[in-house]
């Protein structure tokens, strides 16, 4: 496997299996998207409880499809069985792609990224990729969207599921551009981290030590997570405060818990570096500068086609730029200002204010990545539109692109992680969660 599979590729997949597999596998409609685009749902087993698996939550994040269809083939065959994965016990559940109109967004996406292979020939760039991949606002992405008090149809298929099943486990599947790989816990899961971790040093992906999206969670193991108590509000990322909201955590009324696990796309061994950072201040410094630069330099072009772009309500990659364009770029700088601080003020290599590198380097990819993703957007915007002003904009616009992800990749040293190496990691990591949550509820 050199490529990620499209969305019909993963439908076609799910079909194929229920031929081959009638007594055990089904799929079904499960609900409709804001495009009227089927949500379907691929069953296996006929067991009592339920693992629940989303794929697909972000359009831009493309592993999740390919890892749910491997998942529900291992349970089919009876591949390494166990518990949690013999089909008399337990029924697998895989939502074959939750933001369907999203996908449509990122088509070409599987393309931009194919072409990389274990056989060491070179893997796809940040380019290809940045210039692709769609990622709508946070109030349209369906498993965040409650939090931000929408209630999408997505969103609601997905509750309905939830309900209707009552998962022990759902996993929600997840790509990071670049980094390493970790998962994030709504309760804990105390025999995961063990098969987590011999599972990523066995297919050479770094576990990373510290992540910008759960920096303040409870860290019981390295890469593994737990999500806070609901009133540790102060412990959460900046917008996440109505995290309970969410559909992450609605199998915990039924006693189940939520792993949201993620993978890289480029991996970088400054992930897994858990020594402390010589100068963390001044980098986070640096770093907030750089995001609050590069938005600013993708809004005055965005500024100048403002005229001609199609309106927002009509275009949702207009409306990711004008998202980030009003004050995303400032949210995420100054998130860091604490930390800031507190590194600055930290005394020695064993004071807990003192940043590693690994976290530091998380947060690097972060500042990155929203002028890159902006970009990209606005070059794609730029592209289609026949207005005399748009050739000149995008050329001044792709230099920049072009510098700033060449820039990317040398200063954190990426390599592209292969496809089938991504699945791999993800399925069984999925599978170890299911084992471990099993012996909970049992």
């Amino acid at each position: 496997m050199d490529r990620y599979p499209t969305v019909a590729d993963v439908a076609e997949s799910a079909r194929r299996l229920v031929s081959r597999f009638p007594g055990t596998c089904r799929l079904r409609r499960i609900g409709t998207s804001r495009a009227g685009r089927p949500i379907s749902m691929l069953s296996v087993g006929h067991g009592p409880r339920h693992v629940l698996v989303v794929a697909g939550p972000h359009p831009d994040e493309p592993a999740g499809g390919a890892t749910g269809i491997a998942l529900a083939q291992r349970v089919a065959r009876g591949d390494r069985l166990s518990a949690a994965t013999d089909p008399s016990l337990v029924t697998w559940d895989v939502v074959l792609c939750l933001d369907p109109d999203g996908a449509a967004l990122s088509e070409g996406l599987a393309e931009a990224t194919a072409g990389a292979a274990p056989d060491g020939r070179p893997g796809p760039t940040l380019e290809s990729y940045y210039r692709t991949a769609f990622r709508p606002v946070a109030a349209e992405q369906p498993e965040w969207a409650p939090i931000e008090s929408r209630q999408l149809p997505e969103s609601q298929a997905l509750f309905r599921v939830i309900d209707e099943l009552r998962p022990f486990l759902q996993c929600s599947l997840h790509n990071v551009e670049a980094g390493g790989t970790w998962v994030q816990l709504t309760r804990a899961l105390p025999g995961l981290a063990a098969p987590f971790q011999a599972s990523a040093a066995e297919i050479g992906i770094p576990v990373q030590h510290g992540t910008f999206d759960a920096l303040y969670w409870e860290n019981p193991s390295p890469g593994v997570h737990v999500l806070p108590p609901p009133d540790s509000t102060d412990r959460l990322a900046a917008g996440s405060a109505e995290i309970g909201l969410s559909t992450w955590c609605a199998p915990l009324r039924y006693g189940g818990v939520t792993a949201i696990v993620e993978v890289p796309l480029w991996a970088t061994d400054m992930a897994d570096d858990p020594s402390p950072h010589p100068d963390a201040a001044r980098v986070l410094s640096d770093l907030a500068g750089l995001v609050r630069d590069g938005g600013r330099q993708v809004t005055a072009l965005l500024d100048k086609a403002r005229g001609f772009l199609p309106p927002a309500r009509d275009s949702p990659r207009r409306r990711v730029l004008e998202w980030m364009a009003d004050g995303l770029y400032d949210l995420v700088a100054e998130s860091w200002t604490p930390l800031a601080r507190q590194a600055a003020e930290a005394s020695g290599d064993g004071d807990p204010r003192r940043l590693s590198t690994a976290q530091v380097c998380a947060l690097d990819v972060v500042a990155r990545r929203q002028p890159l993703r902006a970009a990209g957007l606005l070059l794609r915007l730029l592209e289609q539109s026949d207005d005399a002003a748009a050739p000149g904009l995008h050329r001044e616009l792709d230099e920049l692109f072009t510098a700033w992800c060449t820039d990317f990749e040398r200063a954190l040293g990426l390599r592209w992680v292969p496809v089938s190496s991504q699945v791999e990691h993800q399925a069984r990591t999925v599978v170890a969660a299911a084992e471990s949550a099993l012996r909970i509820v049992r």
